[in-house]
């Protein structure tokens, strides 16, 4: 009887082990994979209508800012990464720069072609503006999305290229959503003189954390241990796992002025890892929670005090 039970036991092992192989590979094909299609990710039931009374103003702007856009010439420039891919972005050389430039980080399945509004802001203020394409996206070699950990590496490339190349004299860092999580890394490591400061919009904390907050709300599972798991998987095929990649320690490690930025209607990236960013945060650092704001939603809820923020932000850190 006893071997019976052993056996029986055994077989349901093996069938969880595949079971949780067999889920964790289909979650690393649906959020790590490099894919062209989009996905569907958990926002919040109360998120709908704060984009619902957004719609008007963001379709107001857009035709603004498109029309400005295809204006500008904008050219692509190309670094080799640590680990040897070909990683591309969009370019705007400013004749006002005066040695200005700032690097601008798009969020999951983003690329350097959106963030339209802040990059008009920024040429407006004299800047030059980099916008890469992060590896995994747009014109990017990569088959994996890095969130942020290995990205980090990346921009540590880019700055290099404003430094070396472009002769920038004070470089800033502006990211939104897994850009604010990269700018966010990229602020733990040893980062040159040139660089000025950091501006992350609506980051997450870790990847673990994030991942388990869309596991638990999109499939209604718990994170224990597909995260685990997924984690693993990640590691083998993609080299990092998800405990690693955390902007909650990097910011422990930061030295640059900090501005955080996160909607009080954020659920896709919920607020309170905002707060715990802040908190965990060394150096200068300010906060600013934007009331009505969903994800990524603040520069058009409230667009003036944004600039005005940006402003005063970037002529301290330049002081």
């Amino acid at each position: 009887m006893s071997r019976r039970i052993i056996w029986v036991t055994s077989i349901v092992v093996v069938l969880l082990v595949i079971s949780l192989i067999g889920a964790g590979n289909y979650f690393y094909s649906v959020a790590i994979n490099r894919s062209y299609e989009p996905i569907e990710l958990y926002s919040g039931e109360e998120a709908e209508p704060v984009n619902a009374l957004l719609e008007e103003r963001k379709q107001a702007k857009l035709e603004e800012v498109l029309k400005w856009t295809e204006n500008q010439a904008f050219d692509y420039r190309e670094i080799i990464s640590e680990d040897g891919l070909r990683l591309k972005a969009r370019y705007l050389k400013n004749e006002n720069s005066d040695g200005k430039a700032v690097i601008l980080a798009h969020g999951y399945k983003g690329s350097s072609e959106q963030m339209a509004d802040i990059t008009k802001f920024y040429f407006e203020q004299g800047f030059d503006v980099l916008k890469p394409d992060a590896r995994g996206h747009g014109e990017s070699e990569g088959d994996y999305i890095g969130y942020g950990w290995h990205e980090r590496k990346d921009y540590l490339e880019w700055i290099d290229f404003l430094r070396e190349e472009q002769h920038a004299k004070s470089v800033f860092l502006h990211g939104f959503s897994m850009g604010a999580a990269t700018v966010l890394m990229t602020s733990g490591e040893r980062l040159p003189a040139e660089v000025k400061g950091i501006i992350a919009d609506s980051g997450y904390t870790t990847v673990a954390e994030e991942l388990a907050h869309q596991l638990k709300h999109m499939y209604k599972l718990p994170p224990v241990p597909l995260i685990q798991v997924t984690s693993a998987i990640t590691k083998i095929r993609a080299g990092y796992t998800f405990g690693e990649a955390s902007a909650l320690e990097a910011v422990k490690n930061n030295k640059l002025p900090l501005l955080i930025i996160h909607g009080d209607k954020d659920e896709l990236v919920p607020t309170e890892m905002g707060n715990r960013l802040y908190d965990a945060a060394k150096g200068d650092k300010d906060i600013w929670i934007v009331p009505g704001a969903g994800h990524t939603d603040a520069y058009t809820v409230a667009e003036e005090e944004y600039q005005q923020r940006l402003q005063e932000f970037m002529a301290s850190a330049l002081k």
